[in-house]
C-alpha cells in the first residue's frame, strides 16, 4: 500500500486532483481544496501522505498535507455510510481539530454545514466517531501536527459560529467556508478577523 508520495508536481488540476511524478511514474492524487491550494507552483518538488483506496475495481490515492489529516480522514471512512468523497469533504469544512472538538462536543450541527450530511447522518457519524478521535491535544499538551488549537483551526470554528449569529443558513455558511479553508491552509496563523473577512467577501452584501 502507499503511504506517501514525494515528487515533481506536474499538474494542479482545480477539481481536486495533483499529478506528481515519482521515480519516473506520474500518481494522480486525489486532494481538499486547502491542500490543492498549499501545494506550491507546478514543476516544483511536493509531498503528500497517502491513503490507498482499493476497491474491486478501483485504486485510488487521496492525498493530505499532515499525517493527522490522513489519520482523520480514515477515522470518517470507518463510520457507517462515509466514502472516500464525503470524508475529504467533512476535512474541506472541519480540520482535523475542529473536527475533534465537533465529535467531543456532540456538536451534529457542525458536521450538517457539509454538504451532502443531513441531520440523521451528522448524529450517526458523531456517534461513531467518538471512539476513533482523539482530544483535540496529545495528552501531554503538545498540539497535534498540522492541528490549529491555537491557530486557524480555531479562526475557522469561530467564523463558522459568527456566521450562524449574523442570520446566514447553512448553504451561505458552506460557501463561505470553502473559501475561509483555503485562506486558512495559506495562512497557518491567520487570526479570525481576517477569515471573516474572507467569508464575508465571498457572501457579499446582505
Amino acid at each position: 500500500m502507499i503511504g506517501s508520495v514525494r515528487g515533481r508536481l506536474l499538474d494542479k488540476d482545480p477539481r481536486g486532483e495533483m499529478l506528481i511524478e515519482a521515480g519516473g511514474v506520474g500518481y494522480r492524487v486525489i486532494v481538499a481544496p486547502s491542500t490543492l491550494a498549499g501545494a506550491g507552483p507546478v514543476g516544483e518538488e511536493c509531498f503528500v501522505y497517502v491513503h490507498h483506496q482499493v476497491r474491486e475495481d478501483t485504486s485510488d490515492l487521496y492525498g493530505f498535507a499532515g499525517l493527522d489529516e490522513r489519520r482523520c480522514f480514515e477515522a470518517l471512512l470507518s463510520a457507517h455510510g462515509v466514502g472516500p468523497a464525503l470524508a475529504l469533504a467533512v476535512l474541506s469544512h472541519l480540520p482535523p481539530d475542529e473536527l475533534r472538538r465537533a465529535v467531543a462536543a456532540d456538536d451534529a450541527a457542525a458536521l450538517e454545514l457539509v454538504p451532502g450530511i443531513g441531520a440523521k447522518t451528522s448524529k450517526r457519524m458523531v456517534l461513531d466517531l467518538k471512539s476513533r478521535l482523539g482530544a483535540p491535544e496529545m495528552a501531554d499538551g503538545a498540539a497535534l501536527p498540522g492541528s490549529g488549537a491555537e491557530g486557524s483551526g480555531t479562526a475557522v470554528a469561530e467564523v463558522r459560529a459568527a456566521l450562524s449569529q449574523m442570520g446566514f443558513g447553512p448553504a451561505e455558511i458552506r460557501e463561505a467556508m470553502a473559501a475561509v479553508a483555503v485562506e486558512a491552509a495559506r495562512a497557518d496563523d491567520a487570526a479570525t478577523g481576517a477569515l471573516l473577512r474572507v467569508a464575508l467577501g465571498e457572501l457579499g452584501p446582505r
